[in-house]
């Protein structure tokens, strides 16, 4: 079994939600998502958390989700990391508005942890539930793998819903089990007809139930840190730096486009839920309830 890391992406504004959504209880006794994720990535071989978070979110979260997990993953002999995403990564030569408040991006974000990150990593958002089984055919994956090769969980889209309003996916287009494409789309459900709109080409399609798509769970080679860093220059040089993001789908397809990566699609069983819109929590905090009912977690998940 091989050293692996789970890279948490928490510095989101969590803007539609309306503040730290990371930090909303939704298990039985005070438990996170972000709780749920960590629980499930170590017992599928995950030694090393790193958390990507803002600053001035330090204390916030090492208060709540350091203080309850700190004692668990000593005993499993699991590293605990905080890393900062700051623009001191940037060449001086490319200067940040000073009216911009939000994150550079994901891509960016995870370019904030290549100094933290020696070995094999799977990112996740921090308001995201996976599911066990996607954390193990991520693990499965970093274990087997010995090519400089990317691992992209691949939820059907049906999974990955909410009743609430229409979501943005990652509609992923497959060739013999490889990612060829990854088309960055609006998803919403109309009369139970999944429909999406390509926020690249501006088309309006219909998708089957089962079509896969990446909920930006995805496991990296850590060489891929220089191709990021390499791709954060091209989106310096020709970005509005105002508002545009670095995001770590475009880099991906970019890398597909010019063959340096390979991005196998990995299947899962598992449902993904999340709180998208505020009104999406009472059904995550049901859905979480219904797996402690079925004994897939502990009612008390620290203990």
């Amino acid at each position: 079994m091989k050293d692996k890391t789970l890279l948490i992406l928490a510095a989101g504004m969590g803007s539609r939600f309306g503040g730290l959504k990371q930090l909303e209880p939704v298990g039985p006794n005070g438990e996170f998502i972000i709780d749920y994720s960590i629980y499930d990535a170590i017992r599928c071989g995950f030694n090393k958390i790193v958390f990507i978070i803002k600053e001035e979110h330090q204390d916030i979260f090492k208060e709540t989700i350091g203080s309850r997990i700190e004692k668990y993953a000593k005993k499993k002999n699991v590293k605990i990391e905080y890393v900062f995403q700051k623009t001191d990564n940037i060449p001086s030569k490319y200067k940040i508005p000073e009216e911009r408040v939000k994150p550079l991006g994901t891509a960016h974000a995870i370019l904030c942890a290549k100094d933290a990150i020696k070995e094999p990593f799977m990112i996740i958002n921090a308001d995201d539930f996976y599911g066990y089984d996607a954390y193990a055919a991520g693990a499965d994956f970093i274990d087997s793998n010995d090519k400089n090769e990317i691992g992209l969980v691949g939820y059907s889209v049906i999974n990955t819903l909410t009743e609430n309003g229409t979501v943005k996916r990652g509609v992923c287009h497959i060739k013999n089990g490889y990612l060829s494409e990854l088309d960055e789309s609006e998803i919403w459900v109309d009369k139970e007809i999944i429909k999406t709109k390509s926020l690249v080409t501006g088309k309006l399609s219909e998708i089957e139930k089962e079509k896969k798509v990446s909920m930006n769970m995805i496991c990296f080679y850590p060489e891929f840190f220089n191709y990021i860093e390499e791709k954060l220059v091209d989106f310096l040089e020709n970005s509005d730096l105002t508002k545009s993001e670095f995001l770590i789908p475009t880099v991906i397809s970019d890398g597909i486009k010019e063959n340096i990566c390979k991005v196998k699609v990995l299947d899962t069983t598992a449902k993904w839920v999340g709180v998208t819109y505020k009104e999406d929590k009472d059904m995550v905090v049901f859905y979480i309830n219904s797996l402690i009912e079925d004994k897939k977690y502990p009612s008390k998940l620290w203990n």
